[in-house]
């Protein structure tokens, strides 16, 4: 994970900003969940007790001061003493996140540890998750046994009967730890209903911390219409896609062609939540814009635009119910309703092994198979322009949901081979 930058936002906002994406996404509930920073000063800034989430005002962030005393319109949220204890346990921690996402609560109250190396981002974002006994909200007891999980070096654990506390050198840091790590357990849920989950080895794990290809640096001078038109259409779609979880805001790369060789493309370690034109990356002949860090997949998105003249943009993303399906050996089957089926046709598979091999992803990804679930890594999606790449990956997304919703209903009865030879004669045989 990138060091975190040095910035000028100040805890109250910073609080405020997270509670609201936490609670935006169904990730907390009006009463629950409370969000801390340590300052430089060591003071801890915290949510304040019973509050409503949904309406959470800077004003209304509480300060207890290092030295004594509470400083705020409010009382400091009833778990203030475990906050306390994790910063006591674990100085290098200057952020906490506690909430009861329904994923992760689900884990809490099976008193089981979701499985990190589900995906190489929860690997690399959360590492192993620890569990703390139970105790009473908001007593020392509790505050104890959290504190004596993260003193082993834990920054994910997992509350029995209650929910989860994260840890992070930053606020940004924490609250990516969090949503991964629900993420992950999502992931976990959706994929045990149609088959058996499938986890990375400890080699593999290792294997996908491979340095990213570094490109040699170029200056791009004056952007043209074309590049600031792309910069911003890219923009609009990474942060609609993270509204509506296709993208979490560590992960997923989207990117756009502007010439032969030449396209912009997410950056490594931007927010997908908040993407600015600026923050992306543009490359040309196989070189990067001058202090610039392209998404790891840039190698991949090179290798397909420079094998399939007709793709226009290209998508890595992990919308948890596709992802469900690239962690397990069922198949997803487009044969679902024509839509599905027009946009998505035969849906591949790539083994984790081959994933490091951009080549041999361009080779299998079109004109016939234009989305490639990634083992254990998501789902690679290309069109013929980012709208047709965006709303191609939303459809493989609606699709891998109701084939999910599908099981507790019966059996899936595809669409019959004449239906199938109707739909490619009538929509895609100018075309396919």
């Amino acid at each position: 994970m990138p060091t975190p930058l040095r910035h000028y936002v100040h805890p109250r906002q910073e609080i405020v900003e997270t509670i609201e994406r936490i609670y935006r996404y169904r990730m907390t509930t009006t009463s629950g969940g409370n969000v801390s920073i340590r300052d430089e000063n060591g003071d801890i800034w915290i949510t304040p007790a019973r509050i409503d989430k949904g309406s959470l005002r800077r004003e209304d962030i509480v300060c207890c001061r290092a030295g004594g005393g509470v400083e705020g319109p409010h009382k400091p949220s009833s778990e203030y003493p475990f906050h306390l204890a994790v910063y006591t346990a674990r100085p290098d921690i200057r952020a906490v996140v506690h909430a009861h996402p329904v994923a992760l609560v689900a884990f809490s109250i099976c008193r089981v540890p979701p499985n990190t190396n589900l995906l190489p981002q929860s690997a690399h974002v959360c590492g192993r998750v620890g569990v703390a006994r139970y105790a009473l909200p908001g007593s020392d007891e509790l505050g104890r046994n959290i504190a004596d999980v993260f003193r082993q070096g834990f920054d994910c654990v997992l509350m029995e009967n209650h929910g989860v506390v994260i840890g992070g050198a930053s606020l940004a840091e924490a609250f990516q730890r969090f949503e991964t790590l629900e993420f992950t357990a999502k992931t976990i849920v959706k994929a045990s209903q149609i088959g058996q989950v499938r986890y990375l080895t400890a080699e593999q794990v290792e294997q996908s911390k491979r340095p990213a290809a570094e490109f040699p640096e170029f200056d791009p001078g004056p952007a043209t219409t074309a590049e600031k038109d792309a910069r911003r259409l890219v923009c609009d779609f990474v942060q609609r896609g993270y509204r509506q979880r296709l993208f979490t805001s560590t992960e997923g790369s989207f990117s756009a062609r502007l010439g032969e060789d030449e396209f912009v493309i997410t950056s490594y370690g931007i927010d997908r939540g908040s993407v600015a034109p600026d923050e992306l990356t543009l490359l040309r002949g196989g070189h990067c814009e001058t202090g610039k860090r392209p998404s790891r997949a840039a190698t991949i998105h090179r290798a397909i635009y420079r094998r399939h003249p007709a793709v226009r943009a290209i998508a890595n993303a992990l919308p948890v119910n596709a992802t469900a399906f690239s962690v397990t050996p069922t198949a997803l089957d487009a044969r679902t309703i024509p839509e599905s089926y027009i946009f998505l046709r035969q849906v591949g598979s790539a083994p984790f092994a081959l994933q490091a091999n951009p080549e041999h992803l361009a080779q299998m990804i079109y004109p016939d198979s234009p989305v490639l679930l990634l083992e254990n890594n998501g789902a690679l999606v290309v069109g013929g322009s980012v709208l047709e790449t965006f709303d191609r990956l939303e459809v493989l997304e609606t699709t891998a949901e109701a084939l999910i919703n599908s099981q507790r209903i019966g059996a899936m009865v595809p669409m019959d081979n004449a239906a199938i030879e109707l739909l490619i004669q009538t929509f895609l045989s100018k075309t396919g």
